[in-house]
């Protein structure tokens, strides 16, 4: 269906900077719109070949349930309720993050356990509506919720004043807190990581070839860059005598023939879009984020990727 129509209609964030977000031209950029430009390349062999529909977290799941949406690549948490009840496919994981809280340093806080009785901006229809509530239970604590629907939306009510606290993956509040150059130096973010957010896209239920194709994309962008496989280097690898490089690149096996592809599909991905690494640093490492658990395994990190073999 995909091939028919002869693009990806791939569903992302209304704008979280360094995952999804359009620039200044409207061309839409982040690590999670990657995911989606890889899809693209492997099955057309042109990135470019996406619509990008943008969601907000209540919006997300019954685009993709309806088709109204290919791919969900927008930050999204793996859980066990999304997976089963819900009919979502998680390919993998693109970012390991965790939740955190943001506050003003003029507050003076400098714990989570100084929370009870804030007022907490936070967005509905997420893990960290559900995690915020377990942790004030469970720490004997008191909160007062200010519900706001639209990303975009809670940072304005945050910096604002509306709240004292706002509560959503790290990922986001370094991305927003970014965002705000003047006042980012006024605002801390707290030590406690207050649960698990591997985050990556999804397909639904029911179509196991393209689930295939869309998670083998997501690994190829990963096991580039463990092989030292580059948008800049990966033209002359199809000379390399290395059996897993030949493979990659197409010049031995039928890979790409097993998932419905042209077998130069992992090449089309990393010319086009670039490893994994490559796509961190381009849309991730400017507003100072490091690598960390989205490190390769062998740096230390839970990046890791099947053998494409």
């Amino acid at each position: 269906a995909v091939k028919a129509k002869g693009f990806v209609q791939c569903g992302v964030n209304t704008g979280l900077a360094g995952f999804s977000q359009p620039d200044s031209k409207g061309v839409w950029k982040g690590l999670d719109v990657d995911v989606c430009r890889a899809v693209a390349a492997a099955v057309f062999g042109d990135a470019n070949k996406v619509r990008y529909t943008p969601l907000t977290a209540q919006q997300r799941f019954t685009a993709l349930q309806s088709g109204e949406v290919d791919v969900l690549s927008r930050n999204t948490t793996w859980t066990v309720t999304r997976d089963t009840s819900l009919g979502l496919n998680f390919v993998g994981v693109n970012y390991y993050d965790g939740q955190g809280f943001m506050v003003p340093k003029k507050l003076n806080v400098k714990s989570a356990r100084q929370l009870s009785g804030a007022t907490i901006c936070v967005q509905p229809g997420t893990t960290t509506e559900l995690n915020l509530s377990d942790y004030f239970r469970a720490n004997n604590m008191t909160f007062k919720p200010v519900v706001i629907e639209k990303l975009e939306e809670v940072p304005h009510a945050y910096f604002s004043g509306r709240c004292d606290v706002f509560t959503t993956d790290v990922s986001g509040l370094v991305s927003i807190r970014a965002s705000r150059a003047q006042a980012a130096g006024d605002h801390l973010i707290l030590p406690e990581v207050i649960s698990k957010e591997p985050l990556g896209p999804a397909v639904r239920h029911g179509d196991d070839k393209w689930f295939d194709v869309v998670k083998w994309s997501l690994f190829a962008t990963l096991e580039a860059e463990e092989m030292g496989l580059s948008s800049k280097n990966i033209d002359q690898q199809g000379a390399s005598k290395d059996p897993a490089v030949q493979r990659f690149v197409g010049a031995t096996g039928d890979i790409g023939k097993m998932l419905g592809l042209d077998n130069r599909w992992a090449v089309n991905i990393v010319k086009q879009v670039g490893n994994y690494g490559e796509s961190f640093d381009a849309n991730l490492k400017p507003l100072g984020f490091e690598r960390g658990l989205n490190a390769q395994w062998k740096d230390g990190g839970l990046m890791y990727a099947p053998p494409v073999r």
